[in-house]
């Protein structure tokens, strides 16, 4: 796998850059904000991703910094999100922007992404949920009286449920039921809650089906 390049930019395009590493020119895909640091001449490096493809040419793209590599090869986990949706995201938004998002569960974040409705928006905030490293919001910026840990993350669970399109009570009594029937959950992270009173909420709706 191709981690980073080091090389004389030879060429910048508008969404590629050309990049000389030992004697070869690799075509680079980058956000408009990566290409604009680079200089055609200039020495550049870049974290990259090595994208394999069926039936088609592998792509590489490059990045400024780790965590939009993180970002990115995280997007690319997610069913029906691509190399280039995923660069779109980056395009839009900053890492930390993305992860903002994802602890506020706001959808309409990631609709601001060309090619990104609110169905698959929702899949994405469950999906990031579980997998990247969600900072807790800034004391400065957090209220003198704080709840507790588990009044936190029954709010967002409760929050996450309603984005999905349930009703602040159905939601309230999903998260009550899943946290009574095992106690100890109210000691897990938000997204093992969110995962455990998705899968009760399925398993109901399939034996209501039946």
């Amino acid at each position: 796998m191709i981690s980073s390049i080091r090389g004389e930019v030879l060429h910048l395009g508008l969404d590629h850059a050309v990049v000389e590493v030992s004697g070869f020119g690799l075509t680079v895909q980058a956000t408009q904000q990566t290409l604009g640091a680079l200089r055609t001449g200039q020495q550049a490096f870049l974290h990259t991703s090595f994208v394999p493809r069926q039936d088609e040419a592998p792509l590489l793209f490059g990045f400024a910094e780790t965590t939009e590599r993180e970002i990115f090869t995280t997007l690319l986990g997610i069913s029906g999100i691509g190399p280039r949706l995923a660069l779109a995201v980056l395009s839009v938004h900053t890492p930390d922007e993305v992860r903002l998002a994802v602890r506020e569960t706001d959808t309409a974040a990631f609709t601001k992404v060309p090619g990104i409705g609110k169905k698959t928006a929702q899949r994405i905030l469950l999906e990031l949920a579980g997998k990247l490293v969600i900072e807790a919001e800034p004391a400065a910026q957090q209220s003198t009286t704080q709840p507790t840990s588990a009044e936190t993350t029954t709010a967002e669970v409760r929050a996450a449920l309603t984005s999905l399109g349930w009703t602040e009570k159905d939601a309230g009594k999903a998260v009550d039921e899943v946290l009574s029937a095992d106690p100890e959950l109210g000691d897990a992270d938000t997204a093992t809650v969110l995962r455990t009173v998705l899968r009760s909420l399925g398993t109901a709706k399939a034996g209501a089906g039946r």
